[in-house]
């Protein structure tokens, strides 16, 4: 079949009111994003749907394949264009229904008359594809409600335009829609689906990932760019800050004792993560905890790590079973990069004994031996910055 354009239905979007034009803006230019290896493609914006046309059927397809993982369309649809012309549409309307299977299906023919001056109305339209259509496949049966094939057909002025298929999009809200937080992004499982979470509901990202070379590799650093680049697949960039963490790791182990030490390293973590959110201008911190999963991530470790900032917190996957966590990380493509065997600095200097119910007090006792605040500058400063994906091309860092 020969498609012509392809018709995107808004999600949430269609519930704004008065901010609907930025949603559609934020999402419109995520596609750009999202397209921008696709030199024809071009994007019409309306009030309640989106068009994409092309001079290449190729690059059509292509942006098609995309379209399911950019947040903000509810479906979309391969459209074919005819002239408005009754025999004309009957045709196409056969071209159309042959490229399904009907044995046995049931079918309605919808129609949207956007062009009010074209001779016949909606139920004389009806009656003349339905009946064509049944001549050329007896075998279906006409059903009002339900059916298993919806043939909608849409007169303009510039000509009739005709489909049988919907496609589920991803849904959510464009990401950038709901403002900017800071990634928490360890290479593990967890953290990858809490960003995922995030961005569906409209939140750009900044991750940040601690790094402690030697104890840590290269190949670990490259694990979490290549979660980030997946993650920028679903509809906005990501900036990945790779903070050096080995001095300060070293200290912690020196300075507070074992079973406090992740305690301690978290909250140096999230002061760190709390500096860079500043810096960027981001609104809050996301992280991948899940309650009761590890020793860090009691309701009491909690409370001690939350204590060092003011930045609201969010935990997105807080309540979800690990099972679940890693059905979503299967279904969103991170969780075989996750699980590649290259461990990240939490992991390396995990303690053998932590508490899983540390006294703030007394974490903050330890601490007080060692000034920390000099090597958090530091680190801060040194950080290694990756943008992903990759930029190809101007139009990239216009969108950042």
């Amino acid at each position: 079949m020969h498609w012509t354009e392809i018709l995107i239905r808004y999600g949430e979007i269609s519930l704004k009111g008065r901010n609907r034009k930025k949603f559609v803006d934020r999402l419109r230019k995520n596609m750009k994003q999202a397209f921008r290896d696709l030199a024809t493609v071009k994007i019409k914006a309306e009030r309640d749907r989106m068009f994409l046309t092309s001079d290449s059927e190729e690059e059509l397809q292509q942006a098609m394949e995309k379209l399911p993982s950019i947040f903000g369309i509810h479906s979309f649809s391969p459209i074919a264009k005819c002239e408005a012309d009754l025999e004309a549409i009957k045709e196409m309307a056969v071209q159309i229904i042959g490229d399904d299977e009907t044995a046995g299906k049931t079918f309605k023919v919808e129609i949207k008359r956007t062009d009010k001056s074209f001779p016949l109305v909606t139920g004389e339209l009806q009656q003349a594809i339905g009946a064509h259509v049944l001549r050329q496949f007896p075998e279906l049966s006409v059903q009002m409600k339900k059916p298993d094939i919806l043939l909608h057909v849409e007169i303009r002025e510039e000509g009739a335009f005709l489909t049988s298929k919907v496609f589920k999009g991803a849904g959510g809200m464009p990401v950038g829609s709901n403002g900017h937080s800071v990634l928490m992004l360890s290479g593990g499982i967890d953290s990858p689906v809490a960003g995922y979470l995030m961005m569906k509901r409209g939140v750009s990202l900044d991750a940040i990932h601690f790094a402690s070379p030697p104890f840590t590799s290269d190949q670990a650093k490259e694990k979490v760019l290549d979660l980030a680049e997946r993650l920028s697949s679903f509809g906005a960039p990501v900036r990945v800050h790779v903070i050096p963490f080995t001095d300060i790791q070293q200290t912690i182990g020196t300075q507070v004792p074992n079973n406090v030490s992740m305690t301690t390293t978290r909250r140096i973590m999230l002061r760190i993560a709390d500096m860079v959110r500043a810096e960027e201008n981001a609104l809050a911190i996301v992280t991948g905890e899940s309650l009761g999963q590890v020793a860090s991530q009691t309701l009491e470790s909690l409370t001690a790590i939350n204590e060092v900032t003011a930045t609201p917190i969010l935990r997105p996957l807080i309540s979800t079973d690990k099972l679940d966590i890693i059905k979503m990380a299967e279904e969103i493509g991170t969780y075989e990069i996750s699980i590649r065997p290259y461990e990240d600095c939490c992991t390396i200097f995990s303690p053998s004994n932590p508490k899983t119910k540390p006294k703030l007090e007394k974490v903050i006792y330890y601490e007080g031996f060692t000034d920390f605040e000099p090597m958090i500058q530091e680190a801060v400063r040194n950080r290694v910055t990756y943008e992903m994906p990759r930029a190809t091309n101007d139009e990239f860092h216009e969108l950042l």
